[in-house]
């Protein structure tokens, strides 16, 4: 693996402090079940490193074996673009089990979007170069699978549990300082 090749920009989905210290990058799948437990050990994370943490995540729907992936993109897309990508993002995953149209007409329901939005979205492709270009630069940094995680640019390559990732990203803030 190498370095992340796209850097971290205004135009990716981020949370927390925009600074340059600590920077968690994922490349993930919303029907991916290492993702689905990623996602909460993602939650820790923020949770532990609050004030010095900047989280992003990028897609990379694996389709040809998780065929809910790009829909469910697609569906956190739409809601990003109308200012609700956390909120979207946060329900697939914690309701992955349930993934599909039902699922997705409720999320976007729920965020006051009419699923018609979503219905031609999807006949008119209208996410998938930003979808593209995320899954694009993951290939280009070296993602292969997922969930696949960069720490300030830095390919993550340890185990992906809790204590592993607050010891990278430990490390990674006191080289930062």
């Amino acid at each position: 693996m190498s370095n992340l090749k796209i850097p971290v920009s205004n135009s990716d989905h981020r949370q927390g402090v925009h600074s340059n210290k600590l920077i968690l990058v994922e490349f993930g799948d919303y029907q991916c079940p290492y993702c689905g437990e990623a996602y909460w050990m993602v939650k820790e994370l923020q949770n532990k490193f609050h004030m010095e943490l900047q989280f992003v995540f990028r897609n990379f729907p694996l389709s040809t074996v998780h065929p809910q992936a790009l829909t469910a993109a697609v569906t956190a897309e739409l809601a990003g673009s109308n200012g609700y990508f956390w909120q979207a993002h946060d329900a697939l995953f914690e309701n992955q089990r349930a993934l599909g149209m039902d699922l997705y007409t409720g999320i976007l329901s729920g965020l006051s979007i009419p699923s018609s939005e979503l219905t031609l979205a999807l006949e008119k492709d209208t996410y998938s170069g930003r979808i593209n270009s995320d899954f694009n630069g993951g290939v280009r940094s070296g993602v292969n699978g997922t969930p696949s995680f960069y720490i300030n640019g830095f390919f993550y390559d340890g185990s992906v549990d809790l204590e592993s990732m607050t010891d990278a990203l430990t490390t990674a803030l006191l080289a930062a300082n």
